[in-house]
């Protein structure tokens, strides 16, 4: 039950960063990728509720720990739950196919926007940085 509960905690803290990353590179250069964090408009259950900027905040949050604690145990069976790379892995490549969600909704960015798509995978690698060291340190 520690470890279940350490695992909400780190998937909770790595996905601030992942927002706080993709909050800096917006106004840093305007680039929308952050958008789709909390964009749920092409899901079309919670599409019902995708005007509501508190749906997308928990959207985001739900996504960034449930995907932590499935990785962790996934990762299990292979002895490879406490590498850090398997999680930079996992996110990175996953991050960087879900970009092209991204052609279902009419919000920016656009899917064939490649600074976007590059934004968005390397702040995904740096949410499985994050979420690799935190299960390192802490489990």
């Amino acid at each position: 039950m520690e470890t279940f509960v350490l695992l909400i905690l780190i998937g909770a803290i790595s996905g601030f960063i992942l927002g706080l990353v993709m909050r800096i590179v917006r106004l840093a250069t305007g680039n929308k990728a952050e958008i789709l964090l909390y964009n749920m408009d092409y899901i079309p259950i919670l599409k019902q509720w995708a005007d509501k900027k508190i749906t997308g905040l928990i959207f985001h949050y739900v996504t960034c720990i449930s995907s932590a604690v499935v990785l962790f145990y996934l990762l299990i069976p292979f002895n490879l739950e406490f590498a850090i790379w398997p999680y930079i892995f996992v996110f990175s490549l996953g991050g960087g196919i879900l970009y092209f969600l991204s052609a279902l909704t009419p919000i920016p960015p656009d899917h064939e926007d490649w600074i976007s798509w590059f934004n968005w995978t390397a702040s995904h690698s740096i949410f499985g940085f994050f979420v690799g060291v935190l299960v390192f340190w802490w489990i």
